[in-house]
């Protein structure tokens, strides 16, 4: 029996890591289609490129990036996606903007004010939060301190919106406490 219990061990943990990979290839996939609307060719595209080394990094197989590209300049079938921002507040006033491509807007912001709401924060409005991370999201005008406590939620709030499949990149004005 411990033949079979260390098998069932391995499908585990390469079901979990299979599911990783889908969902970084599918966000990188619909970054590349979202790319590849201003132009299929990634030496005349920057953002493209970028997109391309991105997924490239990310271990992407050719034969994705390139059917990527496909649909995105029309050349496959494909769904139009939009480039949308979120903002939003965690359950202390802690900053977020979170970058997303989605088919459709309704939906995503749905889901997104909803892991919000379940976590004890709100989705702001446009605005709310942009001058905190603009014009360089990686830069925050200024970063909050958050206790043990708080650090918990926010890893949960984090982990749920960086899950669904339609966000691209989320960014903070905190960082979380080293375990």
């Amino acid at each position: 029996m411990s033949g079979h219990s260390k098998w069932a061990n391995i499908k585990r943990k390469k079901e979990a890591t299979d599911a990783k990979k889908s969902k970084v290839f599918s966000k990188m996939s619909r970054l590349i289609s979202v790319a590849a609307k201003t132009g299929s060719d990634p030496d005349s595209n920057p953002t493209l490129r970028l997109a391309v080394e991105r997924a490239k990094e990310a271990r992407m197989p050719k034969e994705n990036i390139d059917r990527a590209i496909a649909k995105g300049s029309g050349q496959g079938e494909g769904v139009n996606f939009q480039e949308t921002i979120y903002e939003g507040f965690g359950p202390n006033g802690e900053a977020f903007y979170i970058q997303a491509l989605t088919d459709n807007i309704n939906r995503t912001v749905a889901e997104v004010r909803n892991i919000f709401s379940k976590h004890g924060g709100s989705l702001g409005s446009q605005g709310s939060t942009s001058y905190i991370f603009l014009p360089d999201p990686d830069s925050p005008s200024y970063m909050v301190d958050v206790d043990d406590v708080t650090a918990k939620k926010l890893e949960s709030l984090l982990e749920e919106i960086d899950d669904n499949d339609d966000v691209q990149d989320v960014y903070v004005n905190f960082e979380l406490p080293i375990e």
